[in-house]
């Protein structure tokens, strides 16, 4: 138990010290001691000290020989440090402070990384996604021979996967909602909204995998629409029903749903044949 305590008290001595002597850095006016031990907190994975430092000198040091290396560390570091938001602020003003710099292909790609990074779940607002994929679009565009070209592709895709998955969330909620009125306030029904929704989509990204699961919300989505509709628009509505059943059945001849449109194009078809008739 003696050995343990004194141990920790060892410890506690040594974080003590440690603390002290980044306090002592952090207040000094050696600015090039400073920045010296912030490239030490970096280069040993102390990054949220790095960030601490590097923000009191990369104004001091702006224009000067180590002024591009300091903005880039700082803006690595907060990289490293998971605080991708800033990272992605830093990257950016070191690529609008030296857009012919050392850095700046590394630079122009971090911005989209760290947007990347920060990206939220499908069912969340894809505003950051959005800005990412223009981040990444960018680099490839300023820099169409970067080493990290094939990434940023490859960024791109997973990107767009994630915008397509979050129309698919919305479109398959709406279905969901189905007959439920009570978030339809300009008139419409959820049916109608899941049909506009995935439509988008598949226009929108009309190579996407995952066309076949829109095209499927449409189809059910209008035969739900017909059998709740009135009278008025029933015969139309089963009519544009049956016509999106046959265009699957083209489109998605081996499909798993082949027969679930069939059933649906037959009491479509008993449907218009008793009007017609």
């Amino acid at each position: 138990m003696k050995k343990i305590l004194l141990m920790a008290f060892g410890v506690l001595v040594l974080f003590s010290s440690c603390a002290n002597e980044f306090n002592k850095v952090y207040k000094t006016d050696n600015y090039d001691y400073k920045y010296e031990y912030a490239k030490e907190c970096f280069a040993k994975g102390k990054y949220n000290r790095a960030v601490l430092l590097l923000q009191d000198l990369v104004a001091i040091m702006k224009g000067s020989e180590n002024g591009q290396e300091c903005l880039y560390m700082l803006a690595m570091s907060s990289y490293c440090a998971k605080d991708y938001e800033t990272a992605a602020q830093y990257f950016k003003k070191y690529y609008q402070s030296y857009p012919k710099g050392t850095f700046a292909e590394m630079a122009s790609f971090y911005v989209g990384q760290s947007l990347y990074m920060s990206t939220p779940e499908p069912r969340l607002d894809q505003t950051p996604t959005m800005s990412a994929i223009a981040a990444f679009q960018e680099f490839i565009d300023l820099f169409p021979g970067a080493q990290l070209k094939d990434v940023a592709h490859e960024r791109l895709y997973e990107l767009q996967d994630k915008l397509v998955d979050k129309e698919l969330y919305s479109a398959k909620l709406y279905y969901d909602l189905g007959p439920y009125f009570g978030n339809c306030t300009n008139g419409g029904s959820n049916y109608e909204a899941c049909i506009i929704t995935a439509q988008n989509a598949i226009k929108d990204f009309p190579y996407s995998a995952k066309r076949e699961q829109f095209a499927l919300l449409v189809m059910k989505s209008k035969y739900e629409l017909a059998e709740r509709s009135v009278d008025a628009k029933r015969l139309d509505r089963y009519r544009d029903a049956e016509d999106e059943c046959y265009g699957f059945i083209n489109e998605y001849p081996d499909s798993n749903y082949k027969k679930l449109a069939e059933r649906y194009i037959e009491h479509c078809k008993k449907y218009t044949k008793d009007i017609e008739d």
